[in-house]
């Protein structure tokens, strides 16, 4: 085996991801660990460098595709409590990337630090909504970012500060880094405003998501200026469903994965659907999905 002896207790073989995604779709993973540490991390990340595995880092699983063939390398979950930290300091607050963004901002909240809340809702961890540079009510969150602590693929790690940090409508500068953590600069606000203001912009995420729906991902980034949902609405892909997999009717840019869904059935949904709107309108609809 390829990784030290002494991690080798944190290894597993042919590990199936489907039940780690929201999609709930996919095969194994040729090598599987949940490091219990940064330094376990590191030294993984080395030891597959060393030996030319690739290696992908998995959150919460939101926007991941899993092909049923698999990956042939290694997955690294940052599910550990060491590896999802939130901490303050002044108006400053560090997320570890495995951070659930949710926990990140509510505990800026009660901390009294603003910034952040217009993004309730949107799932997935801190280290993918920086990389993706994640939007809402006109405001990204690369805005906030004062610094991001990085992996490079043989296990450099570096800090990256905000001046050589590029953030554009959902994308960065990240793209390839595997990142350890982000720092954010805030301002300090009262606390109960700033929790009321969360509940509002919480209970509009909330409305816009189909109820009852366990398998459920956004497929599409909406384009700068456009509604992705509106676009396949107007291409009469609304509610279109190829083998198992279909979207949402009232809200289009919602993908269900059905019982006995496949990856080939999403994947050839979405090349249907982005023909289709590429063809009404001349736009072409970028993925949020992440395709393994």
């Amino acid at each position: 085996m390829p990784f030290p002896e002494h991690l080798q207790h944190l290894i597993q073989n042919d590990q199936p991801l489907a039940q780690l995604t929201w999609l709930g779709i996919g095969g194994p993973a040729r090598y599987f660990a949940e490091p219990h540490s940064r330094e376990q991390l590191i030294e993984l990340v080395q030891a597959a460098s060393k030996a030319e595995i690739p290696v992908r880092l998995l959150g919460s699983g939101s926007n991941v595709l899993v092909r049923e063939s698999g990956f042939d390398g290694l997955v690294l979950s940052l599910a550990a409590s060491s590896l999802s930290t939130v901490s303050v300091a002044e108006n400053q607050l560090t997320a570890a990337a495995g951070a659930k963004l949710s926990h990140a901002i509510t505990h800026a909240v009660g901390e009294g630090l603003g910034g952040l809340e217009h993004l309730a809702g949107i799932p997935g961890t801190v280290g993918a909504a920086v990389s993706g540079n994640v939007s809402a009510a006109g405001g990204d969150i690369g805005s906030l970012v004062e610094q991001v602590e990085v992996m490079e693929t043989d296990g450099t790690i570096r800090v990256i500060p905000k001046e050589d940090l590029q953030f554009s409508y959902r994308k960065s500068n990240l793209s390839g880094l595997l990142i350890l953590s982000v720092t954010f600069a805030l301002e300090k606000n009262d606390a109960i405003k700033l929790t009321k203001r969360l509940q509002k912009f919480w209970i509009v995420a909330q409305n816009q998501r189909p109820d009852g729906e366990p398998r459920l991902a956004q497929p599409f980034i909406d384009p700068d200026g456009f509604s992705a949902d509106d676009l396949i609405q107007q291409s009469g892909m609304g509610g279109m469903r190829l083998g198992n997999a279909s979207l949402t009717a009232g809200k289009p840019n919602y993908l269900l994965a059905h019982s006995g869904a496949t990856s080939d059935d999403i994947v050839q949904l979405l090349a249907r659907v982005r023909e289709q709107v590429s063809s009404q309108s001349g736009i072409d609809l970028q993925l949020n999905l992440q395709i393994w």
